[in-house]
């Protein structure tokens, strides 16, 4: 008779073929899926109805083998395909592809989530963000731009709004010194006297010192009548401001026909002729004990005199006029009284040359100063040839550093050693000081001493490291996960880095649609790191992993279910037969 075993089996192979359809129609489904993860179904047989397990050879006869009918089949697991897909470019900086076993790292609300899927966007807070809105997780950076790697955030790209700036660090100099010229003899030499072209004297006939203070000279206006020349709470000012027009000109003391800036001193009872020298050197930036003649502010008591002597080279003659310095009331307005008279003595001499160059503070700031050279000597050596470096913008004195450098006999730096300067910045904001490095021979510089005859020598600036404030417009997602910013100024910068999960067993992860997945109960847990370790491969930024589906295996799949299922319904068919036929001969 029939059995309805076969029917049995032949239905369960029905329900494993659906099954098998079931899968190959959900991979077919998302053959464009970015990043899908294809399944394939095993099968295995049922435990099968034993009805001997044999028999042993004896000396009679040759035993037997086990008496077994299968009784089906089952689906014995779906396996996930975690191999990589096809990754194409497409040209958006948010959209990053993984080469390689790891997963992004994403956050829902209070949930983790893992996916391969790297169609990322910005949102309106510069998070970035999946389609569905999860958040890239990874690693910020400090102030210095440096990935900081411990707890996991959300990844910010804030373009547009982020802004940054690069202070100076190396200053180039380039350009050609006349060895030709003359060696620098004296600086200027300029004397200051009482307003009537006398000799200072303190009241009352007091010996004069550098310690008489202000108030204790006498008015030169108004000799015998012990009248002091200045009273507290004035101020005295080098160079004068006068309304012209529809403008204001500001004429002051000149060095090498640059225009000095206004300088204050406040006069307390305490200020000395020390005080006011000290102020007048540091307004005038003489560099004290260097060069030839030497330069500083200095009082001959016994002619009341105070003698003002520059440094070498004519482009750090000093111009100083008897209306260059005022005195101010207590509201700060021109007593219209010029306290001194100043009469130029002579005027420096020497081959000098000055160039204008700017650097930048940390906050973008740009901040100008000037380098002088001045020649120094001549011998059977070469030249030597001193530095000035001033900035009319450092807090307290302009003069920043003086220093001398050597040309060999063919005109060429002895030394290539950077010099540094220190800038302070006091009350800007900016880190302080500034501190960077003149270069003169050495990474694109080259600074020569020649004679050169009816040419023009000049000296000017090859480059500067420093850069204004600039805000962040694009970036790029490198193979080590780093996010590099592009700012307006030039600057490129980290800004983040992009985490990855890797994990024991990847098919053990529970798939919880969107392209996300969760850590399964055989899965591991995750293992988070950078991209390239552990075996997360790198990251393409720009480019998306395609479903890793093969649509011709997928067809012969489907061929082979729709084989097997109808197989399996002829079976039942043909039971079905026997059946009838065996009602049929009980009737």
């Amino acid at each position: 008779m029939a059995s309805t075993t076969a029917l049995f089996a032949s239905l369960s192979g029905l329900n494993v073929e659906t099954r098998r359809l079931d899968v190959i129609g959900n991979n077919i489904a998302n053959v464009n899926t970015t990043a899908f993860k294809g399944s394939r179904m095993y099968q295995a047989n049922q435990n099968p109805r034993t009805f001997s397990l044999g028999n042993e050879p004896t000396a009679e006869l040759g035993g037997t083998n086990p008496m077994q009918v299968g009784v089906g089949t089952k689906i014995a697991g779906i396996q996930r395909n975690m191999g990589g897909g096809t990754i194409t470019p497409t040209g958006n900086p948010t959209d990053v592809a993984i080469d390689g076993a790891g997963f992004f790292v994403l956050r829902g609300g209070e949930d983790r989530f893992y996916g391969r899927a790297g169609a990322f966007t910005l949102n309106e807070n510069n998070e970035l963000v999946t389609i569905n809105g999860e958040r890239v997780q990874g690693w910020g950076v400090n102030d210095s731009f440096e990935v900081q790697q411990g707890q996991l955030d959300d990844i910010t790209i804030e373009l547009g709004s982020l802004t940054i700036a690069q202070a100076t660090s190396t200053v180039r100099f380039d350009g050609t010194l006349d060895a030709g010229g003359d060696v620098a003899q004296v600086g200027s030499r300029t004397l200051l006297t009482g307003g009537d072209g006398m000799g200072l004297a303190a009241l009352g006939g007091a010996p004069l010192t550098v310690d008489t203070p202000l108030v204790g000279l006498e008015n030169p206006l108004q000799r015998g009548s012990g009248t002091s020349m200045f009273a507290e709470g004035q101020t005295l000012q080098l160079g004068e401001s006068s309304t012209v027009g529809d403008g204001v000109q500001v004429r002051g003391a000149e060095k090498g026909g640059r225009t000095l800036p206004i300088a204050q001193l406040a006069i307390s009872a305490a200020t000395t002729l020390a005080d006011f020298m000290g102020f007048l050197g540091t307004a005038l930036g003489i560099q004290p004990q260097t060069g030839p003649g030497a330069p500083g502010v200095t009082l001959d008591p016994a002619t009341g005199q105070i003698q003002v002597v520059g440094n070498g080279g004519e482009a750090n003659d000093l111009d100083i006029e008897t209306g260059d310095i005022v005195v101010l009331d207590a509201n700060g307005q021109t007593t219209g009284v010029n306290p001194f008279a100043a009469q130029t003595m002579r005027e420096a001499d020497g081959e000098s040359q000055r160039t204008p160059f700017f650097v930048y503070d940390s906050l973008g700031s740009l901040v100008l100063a000037d380098l002088t050279m001045v020649m120094e000597a001549k011998t059977d050596a070469g030249t030597t040839w001193r530095y000035y470096v001033e900035s009319d913008e450092a807090a307290g004195s302009p003069a920043l550093a003086t220093g001398t450098i050597e040309f060999d006999t063919n005109g060429n730096l002895r030394q290539a050693e950077p010099v540094g300067i220190v800038l302070n910045r006091g009350a800007t904001g900016a880190a302080q000081p500034l501190a960077f490095d003149l270069l003169f021979q050495g990474e694109g510089s080259r600074l020569q001493a020649l004679d050169v005859g009816d040419g023009e020598a000049a000296i000017a600036v090859d480059d500067q490291d420093g850069l204004p404030a600039g805000t962040l417009n694009a970036f790029g997602i490198g193979p080590d996960g780093i996010i590099s910013g592009s700012f307006t100024n030039g600057l490129s910068r980290p800004i983040g880095q992009i985490a990855l999960a890797t994990f024991a067993n990847a098919q053990g992860l529970t798939d919880e649609g969107d392209n996300l997945f969760r850590v399964g109960p055989n899965s591991g847990e995750a293992v988070i790191t950078e991209p390239g370790g552990f075996g997360t491969g790198r990251t393409l930024g720009g480019q998306l992993e395609q479903s890793n589906i093969d649509l011709s295996q997928e067809f012969i799949g489907m061929i082979l279910a729709q084989t097997g299922y109808s197989a399996n319904a002829r079976v039942i068919r043909t039971t079905d037969e026997l059946l009838q036929q065996l009602v049929v001969l009980g009737r």
